[in-house]
């Protein structure tokens, strides 16, 4: 009986892990929402959220998980972005380290600015985990459009976020 369910568990994780490495969530469409988050940690992700900007996908964009050493002229002349754009659009984020702080930093920043759609920037494979974290501390209501950055991860990536996804649903299922 115990080797059946170990069994299944195995399945279910492998099964889990083909379904995770195999469907990437995508890029969104056009949608509008109040603002755009951009989690830091992999290339593509700010552009991708000044485009959303410039496209008038969203009015704000919070950056979440900034260097604290970075300053604000710096991430403008970084990624060419103006000072009248930096002043109206643009918030930094200095106080997460990991995907669970760029949750609650991004919570705090929503439910201060009464958002109430937002569009997420992570890269493809960060995205379940990060709308997983998301989804526990934003306020009630908020709606997240996921937002993919494409990318091309290695197994190796993809076997440790899957991981991590898992551990955290089985702590948050736990109770913790």
């Amino acid at each position: 009986m115990l080797r059946r369910l170990l069994s299944l568990i195995l399945l279910a994780w492998a099964l889990g892990f083909v379904w995770f490495a195999a469907v990437l969530p995508q890029p969104a469409g056009t949608q509008r929402t109040d603002a755009v988050v951009v989690l830091t940690g992999a290339a593509g992700r700010v552009e991708r959220g000044l485009a959303v900007l410039d496209n008038k996908w969203a009015p704000q964009m919070f950056v979440s998980g900034v260097f604290r050493e970075v300053k604000p002229g710096e991430f403008a002349a970084q990624f060419k972005v103006s000072g009248a754009q930096m002043a109206c659009c643009v918030a930094l984020g200095y106080a997460a380290a990991d995907t669970e702080g760029n949750a609650r930093e991004t919570a705090e920043w929503v439910r201060t600015r009464k958002h109430r759609s937002i569009r997420l920037v992570t890269s493809d494979w960060h995205m379940r985990r990060a709308v997983f974290e998301l989804g526990g501390v934003l306020p009630g209501g908020v709606t997240i459009v996921e937002d993919a950055v494409p990318s091309k991860p290695g197994m190796r990536t993809l076997f440790v976020e899957y991981n991590k996804l898992v551990a955290r649903g089985l702590v948050r299922l736990v109770g913790g």
